[in-house]
């Protein structure tokens, strides 16, 4: 079994490749292959399906449960004000600049490092499946959700994502809603008490004052906002309908479904949601994962952004190395020592928790 340190330096130099290599969401077919040739030069076999590439612990066991390790090697297209080349992997001052640095492949090399450390392990009570999934950002339909009927049941997750290696132990979920007013149509020189404009006032004052009773601990409350907004072509022409998008953000009290069914009996506007998959998720406290991070020092909290958590059914927790404020910034970059720190905790963590 290679060391720790062997297998921390083969991470960050498959860091490099990857942020060297585009691999923008639903385009990925590049890192997936720089991932598949990972895999080989480790002698771990692998399966693939459009982008998404995993592999099994050499001694799987159907009579075990199963712990997913999971992060994502797309990336969005690169912020405007870059003043680097974003897909030249430079490193400064400790830094390892480079789209896709931060988010989310130190997190993907990390969870590789650590998968390979325990995968000839034969005393492992969990079997693990690593997956180096696709389309995260853009929330894609060949993303770790098509992976799923793949794999067996899963019983736990860690999802790589820029935590600072704390412990975010809930998550909150989406729910986008278009929202249709209607009203009558006219000539806007002729009185008319049925205009859509007018009739979508209160609709938006709803959503903007409407509590849901239940307040998660470590989420607080659901949040709804008006986003978008749209009616009429021309000024003297009242229009038949005012369009809304309505962003809302599930904390983990609610199921999507349950949010939907509350606003639809509030409501008697025309409202359909574009998905219902993005729920939010947790992972008790208790939880033996959350319980070794803890002892390790790591402390827990609640995420206000999206991940691949969303699309799973059993609990999960997000960890990873770099900062979640540096994802889709200019000059993107993670600390090498945040890639040392990560696989090192990583590895103590499901070494406590096994």
């Amino acid at each position: 079994m290679k060391s720790i340190e062997t297998l921390t330096q083969e991470a960050i130099a498959l860091l490099k490749n990857l942020i060297e290599t585009e691999s923008f969401s639903s385009e990925e077919e590049h890192t997936a292959a720089l991932i598949e040739k990972w895999f080989t030069q480790n002698n771990i076999p692998f399966e693939r399906e459009n982008n998404n590439v995993w592999a099994y612990n050499k001694t799987f066991d159907k009579s075990k449960p199963t712990l997913l390790l999971n992060s994502h090697h797309d990336t969005v297209r690169p912020n405007q004000a870059y003043t680097k080349d974003p897909l030249k992997a430079i490193v400064e001052d400790g830094k390892l600049y480079g789209l896709g640095s931060n988010d989310a492949g130190g997190c993907l090399v990390s969870l590789l490092a650590t998968f390979a450390h325990f995968y000839s392990n034969e005393k492992l009570p969990y079997n693990i499946v690593m997956v180096a999934s696709a389309e995260e950002e853009s929330s894609g339909k060949n993303g770790l959700n098509s992976v799923l009927k793949h794999l067996p049941k899963l019983d736990c997750a860690i999802v790589g994502e820029p935590t600072l290696m704390q412990l975010a132990i809930a998550e909150k979920g989406l729910l986008v809603l278009d929202v249709i007013v209607k009203g009558t149509p006219s000539h806007a020189a002729h009185q008319n008490e049925d205009n859509p404009i007018y009739n979508a006032i209160p609709v938006i004052e709803w959503f903007n004052s409407f509590k849901f009773e239940k307040i998660s601990e470590q989420l607080g409350p659901v949040k709804m906002t008006v986003t978008q907004i749209n009616a009429g072509k021309q000024h003297n022409v009242v229009p038949s309908q005012c369009d809304l998008v309505v962003d809302i953000r599930v904390n983990d009290c609610y199921t999507n479904s349950e949010i939907l069914a509350i606003i639809k009996k509030q409501l008697t506007a025309e409202i359909n949601p574009r998905s219902m998959h993005l729920n939010a998720s947790s992972i008790p406290v208790a939880h033996g994962l959350v319980q070794a991070g803890i002892a390790l020092g790591r402390t827990t909290y609640g995420s206000p952004t999206l991940s691949d958590q969303s699309v799973l059914s059993c609990q999960s927790l997000k960890l990873g190395p770099g900062d979640t404020l540096r994802s889709h910034s200019a000059n993107e970059f993670i600390f090498i020592n945040e890639i040392e720190e990560g696989i090192e905790l990583y590895i103590k963590i499901l070494t406590d928790f096994f």
